[in-house]
This record gives structure tokens, sequence and C-alpha cells, in this order.
């Protein structure tokens, strides 16, 4: 399968991406057709005029777009798709990826907390997909115990597993069933323990890949270990602010583990990838106050992608050829990009990895 792919410029993240050819292809956008999408710039965007005319020059000649040849998932596939909270709306990028997958003809393992919400988006992705090779087990992550059990019963029941894609993005205070400050729990602990307990399977299925989606926000994070030694937790504070803090903070520990686990899988013929999917329109901050979710959606509203654009690094990072040398980098718009020196700091990597593995008992 070919899949022509315009690049996208990463101030115009509303641009539609992807443009298609034949008709075995499964990717699409709104835009996608023979009719240039209109693209909607905010009136201070100061190269708004340079960022339009690129796009029309782009849609125009065919021969500015980049080839990308996506890997056709054969049957025996096996995917571990997990989202927290549960995979139960209609507009999560992770539901759009389990679609995407399961439409590649792979076999795909939804893993959600709530048993009638994921019922559910079972019975959505496979109506979506047209696929019948679609599971539901449950699984919580802010529960160590349910991770282990998930994995537990993944292992006895599936012989294969090529793709793990981590998608947890939550938002929230309160503690995990295990002590821990809930977001820092479920966005990084519990993928911790979930990809160490996989990682046997994974190696034994190689090539394989881990995928652990992350965001743009850890630019902003720290991992405060004197705060973890202490509280569990990556910072004490109650407030809405405090709580923008700790999801950055967790979402740059899903950096540092990606940096980390790509160490530490030299040799094999596993790899691993983190990614910022974008600004997407998804339900992240359903936790917030009305009013912030008002104020933030109608001021990102031009810079967001839909959550199919959202999926499309995912989808990159799980399937394309070729990019196995760049273990452990962190990946945008289907490209990787450097990261801040904190990000991928061999001492705060290790270390993280270390207290990871003494809060999961490893």
């Amino acid at each position: 399968m070919q899949v022509k792919v315009q690049p996208i410029q990463e101030e115009a993240v509303c641009a539609s991406s992807v443009q298609l050819q034949g008709s075995n292809n499964v990717l699409h956008s709104a835009g996608a057709g023979t009719r240039r999408p209109r693209l909607r710039f905010p009136s201070g965007c100061g190269n708004r005029k340079e960022l339009q005319e690129q796009h029309k020059a782009a849609w125009e000649n065919c021969d500015s777009y980049r080839w990308v040849k996506f890997l056709l998932c054969s049957d025996d596939v096996r995917l571990v798709f997990d989202r927290f909270p549960p995979a139960g709306s209609n507009t999560g990028i992770g539901k759009t990826t389990a679609i995407e997958l399961a439409k590649r003809g792979a076999r795909v393992i939804l893993a959600c907390r709530s048993k009638q919400r994921g019922e559910a988006a079972l019975q959505d992705v496979k109506r979506e997909s047209g696929s019948n090779q679609v599971v539901f087990m449950q699984l919580d992550l802010a529960s160590l115990k349910s991770v282990r059990s998930f994995a537990e019963n993944f292992l006895k029941t599936e012989p294969r597993l090529d793709i793990l894609v981590n998608n947890a993005g939550l938002f929230n205070f309160g503690r995990t069933e295990d002590g821990f400050g809930m977001t820092f729990g479920v966005n990084h602990l519990g993928h911790f323990l979930l990809t160490n307990l996989l990682l046997d399977r994974l190696k034994e299925c190689g090539p394989s890949r881990v995928v652990n989606v992350s965001s743009g926000a850890h630019n902003w994070g720290r991992v405060d270990f004197d705060c973890l030694n202490t509280h569990k937790t990556l910072r004490t504070g109650t407030s809405f602010v405090d709580g923008q803090r700790v999801y950055a903070d967790s979402k740059l520990c899903n950096v540092l583990f990606t940096y980390e686990l790509a160490k530490r899988l030299k040799g094999t013929k596993v790899t691993c990838y983190s990614l910022h999917p974008g600004v997407v329109r998804t339900d992240i901050i359903r936790n917030a106050s009305p009013t912030f979710q008002l104020v933030a959606l109608n001021g990102l509203r031009f810079f967001m992608k839909t959550p199919l654009q959202g999926s499309q690094t995912t989808l990159h990072c799980a399937l394309h050829e070729g990019i196995e040398h760049l273990s452990g980098r962190h990946f945008s718009n289907c490209t990787a990009r450097d990261v801040l020196a904190k990000a991928k700091d061999p001492v705060t990597a290790k270390k993280l990895w270390e207290i990871s593995e003494r809060f999961c008992d490893l």
C-alpha cells in the first residue's frame, strides 16, 4: 500500500494532512479528495499567507508529496491498545487508532477500565473498521494488581504481541489504589509495569514495537524525586495550575521511560518510540471547570487536529518501515524531533526507571 502524506507544518496543525490514492487505503481525512480543503488561521498568525501558499502548492503539485509505505498488518498480528479512562467516547485518538489498526487486518485488544464502556467501544471499533478481530480485556491502570491480572490473562490467551500502544492521557487529582498520585500512576507507572510484564512476549515476536503517546507538554515538565520518594506523586499541589504541571511531569516521564527502555532493548528486535500527537480535540480536559473548557476549546480551535489527524503519528511509529534505528526517539507530525536535554538525560532516565521498579515491586 502506498500513501501520499503531505508534510504538516507545525504552525498549521489544523491542515488536512493525508492525500490518498488507490482503493485499498484506509487512512483518510476530511479534506481528502479532489477539492482542496480551505485552511483557516488566526488573524495574528505571522506567516499565515506563507502557510496557505505552501499548502496550495503541495495540493496542486503531486510531486511535492512525500511517499510513505506503511506496513500492512497480517491476520496474526496482535496489538494491545490501552487507554484510561475507558475508550467509551466517540472522539479520542486512542479509539481512532484502534479503528485504523483493525482496518489493516490486525487483531486488536482494547484494554479499558470500565467493562460497560469498553464493550461499547468494542462494538464501535468493530462496526467502523469492519473487523471482527477486536477483543476487549479489562484493565485499570490505576491498580497495579489489575495491570498484573491483565498481563497474566493476555499471556495465557494471546500467543503473539507485535505492537504495544500505551495511550493514557489522564489529567486528574486523587490517588490510585496503591496510593500513588493518580496522574503519575496512570500516565506513567501503569504503563511502565504493563510494558515490563509483556516485554518477553514482545521479544519472542520480534521485530516488535512499543509506542508511548506522550505530549509536547513534556517540555514544561520535571521529575521531582524527593517528592516521589516522600509523597509517591510528582507534585503535591491541588490547584488547577498544579494539575497542568503534574500532567506535563507525567508526559516527561513517558519520554524518559522510552529513552531508557531503548537502551535496555539494544540487541533485541524490540524498538520503542514516544510521540506528541498534536493538539487534538478530545475529552482530556473533561475534569476541568466548564469555564476553562469553553475558553480552552474556543481559544485553541484554530490549532486543533481531528482525532484521525491526531492518530497519524501513533500509526507512523507503530507501522512505518525503516525507523528501527530511531528507537528511543520522540516523534511529532510523523517525524523524529530533537528534545530538550532534560528529556534525554541518562541519569534522570535511569533514576526514574529504578524508582518505578521499586514502586512496582519488580
